[in-house]
């Protein structure tokens, strides 16, 4: 096939044509890579913006800033009985293409300002269910506590945190599972009261090391007694920022000089991809994780039979071209934005508890309804059967040409933010001029005129000389509005990060959230890039002869500095 958005050759699988053969829609039409990219640009995560409810007059947070041209309803609003999406509704005008109709339809019905289920004072967030005390963190589920983090599940008090799960009291990890009491952890799981450990697993009371397994009193990878460690890490001096900078750049030479397994999974069977476990017949997926027989797709967990998902699962199954906070549904296509119990949906936005419809938005508890309107039965089917062969007969062509029939998501002209707002830009960075080149919608940064009231070089180097004063001043970022990553060139101290910060002896931070964050996220390959590699090892004391013949799919691209194994050589060097 060729894609119709970057014009490369990919391959559909046989498999995959039974997939879509059992839910009856056609292959589709873009490259995996491309597919992505699409649902990416309806998902804006971080970008929050000040603003007031269009139906209240609160003040809120919200991903939608004033003066769109759609209304934006806060929390309390959206979900109350105030209003009815069904007064919205449309009649079906077969001389038009469907998704001009439904873009239509998108600017007149409101909008949530951001998603929230189930959520406790955390009015800074955004993507979070089930939790409570969530500050400027996304992609929340089951947690508590969490500040400047994103993608954490069943987690307690996190700070400066990337994908992490069943955690505990963690500051700066990246990539964990289990982790307690651990400060600076990369790809590691099980570890407890640890510093500066990478690809450690089942570890305690370890700091500054590598490739270990069930070890507990290391330091550089070197076994010491209980009491020679605890005397060596006391005389650290932890709560100096300038220690913790050249720890951090020694840390960032042994992640280079350490072992990487080809792929970041436990206990699959089957699948394939990056940071996966607990999966079965899950290929090219990515932070997945408790899911069985899905394909292509990204931040999914506790989810069955699905390709193309990025973002949700919670106990849904069949599930195709969907993104953002698919809860509990069954049958669901095309759709974005479905907070709990959708069952046989097709091009539906911010749908809750309905079933049987077809290009609605904002519907909850309604069955048998097409562009908002409720139809019989009988009707409903058979006017749904129609628009299909429609769509097929008068497809939607965007303004680069692109051709959206039946079975192809949204296309991103129908989408209500700008481009570098949404993930899409982090997993694909483009210019303002690039992005409008390619048809896509551009919102320039708003000027910022906060002074810092202290600047970088006067921030307190030690953590015990900080007293509360500091919830007063404003800090000034060290990259100062000089980088790629929403700068904000000042921030903040937060009363729960100080006595956080006091309590673990960490310094203050010298960067804004957002410059954190994109350090954070540099340090892990990008999703959905898989390249075909063979083992670097060339240990002569494993079985192979010279350099190990294996080969494998790994997320590290070949001009990536990592010494990256296939399974055989990692488990003989570290297990």
């Amino acid at each position: 096939m060729v894609c119709q958005n970057c014009r490369n050759n990919f391959v559909i699988d046989p498999e995959d044509f039974n997939f879509y053969e059992k839910i009856k829609v056609p292959p589709p039409t873009f490259c995996p890579w491309c597919r992505f990219i699409r649902q990416m640009a309806w998902r804006n995560e971080r970008v929050l913006y000040k603003r007031a409810c269009d139906l209240c007059g609160k003040n809120i947070f919200s991903t939608y800033p004033a003066g769109v041209e759609f209304p934006v309803y806060c929390h309390e609003c959206w979900w109350s009985d105030k209003w009815d999406a069904a007064s919205y509704r449309q009649d079906y005008d077969f001389s038009r293409p469907f998704f001009l109709q439904y873009g239509e339809l998108l600017k007149k019905v409101p909008r949530l300002g951001y998603y929230h289920v189930n959520i406790v004072n955390s009015d800074y967030a955004n993507l979070t269910k089930d939790s409570k005390n969530i500050y400027l963190s996304f992609s929340v589920v089951r947690s508590e506590n969490i500040f400047y983090s994103k993608t954490v599940d069943d987690s307690f008090f996190i700070f400066d945190c990337l994908n992490i799960k069943n955690s505990e009291n963690c500051y700066e990890n990246i990539e964990g599972d289990r982790n307690y009491n651990s400060q600076r952890l990369f790809l590691s799981r099980n570890c407890m009261n640890s510093l500066y450990l990478f690809d450690c697993s089942n570890c305690s009371n370890c700091f500054m090391s590598s490739n270990l397994r069930n070890m507990q009193f290391y330091i550089r990878n070197q076994k010491y007694s209980k009491e020679e460690y605890e005397k060596k890490i006391k005389d650290l001096n932890l709560s100096s920022r300038r220690v913790r900078k050249e720890l951090d750049k020694e840390f960032s030479g042994l992640c280079k000089k350490a072992l990487y397994r080809f792929t970041n999974s436990v206990n699959v069977v089957n699948s394939t991809g990056n940071n996966i476990s607990n999966t079965k017949n899950c290929l090219h997926c990515f932070d997945v994780y408790d899911a069985e027989n899905i394909k292509y797709s990204y931040r999914g967990f506790e989810v069955k039979d699905a390709m193309d998902l990025y973002g949700g699962g919670l106990g849904s199954e069949i599930i195709y071209e969907c993104s953002t906070a698919i809860n509990r549904s069954y049958n669901v296509r095309f759709s974005y934005y479905v907070p709990v119990q959708l069952r046989d949906a097709e091009y539906c936005c911010f749908c809750d508890k309905s079933s049987d419809i077809f290009g609605s938005v904002g519907v909850k508890n309604k069955e048998y309804c097409i562009l908002n309107k409720i139809y019989p039965k009988k009707e409903f089917f058979e006017l749904r059967e129609k628009i299909i062969k429609q769509m097929n007969d008068l497809p939607y062509s965007d303004s680069k040409g692109r051709i959206y029939r039946y079975g192809e998501f949204f296309p991103y002209d129908l989408s209500l933010y700008a481009y570098n707002e949404t993930l899409a830009q982090e997993f694909e960075p483009l210019g303002k001029n690039e992005a409008l080149k390619k048809g896509y919608k551009w919102r320039d940064s708003e000027a910022k005129n906060f002074n810092s009231t202290i600047g970088v070089d006067h921030i307190p180097d030690n953590i015990n000389d900080v007293d509360e004063k500091i919830l007063d001043e404003t800090l000034e970022c060290a990259d100062k509005g000089a980088c790629n990553h929403r700068c904000t060139g000042v921030f903040r101290i937060t009363s729960g990060e100080l006595q956080f910060y006091k309590k673990e002896f960490i310094p203050l931070p010298d960067k804004c959230p957002n410059c954190r964050y994109y350090d954070r996220s540099d340090k892990i390959p990008l999703p959905f890039h898989l390249y075909h590699r063979t083992c670097m090892c060339s240990q002569s004391n494993h079985i192979h002869q010279g350099n190990c013949p294996n080969e494998f799919e790994t997320p590290y691209a070949p001009e990536r500095p990592e010494k990256v194994y296939c399974e055989k050589c990692y488990q003989q060097e570290v297990y």
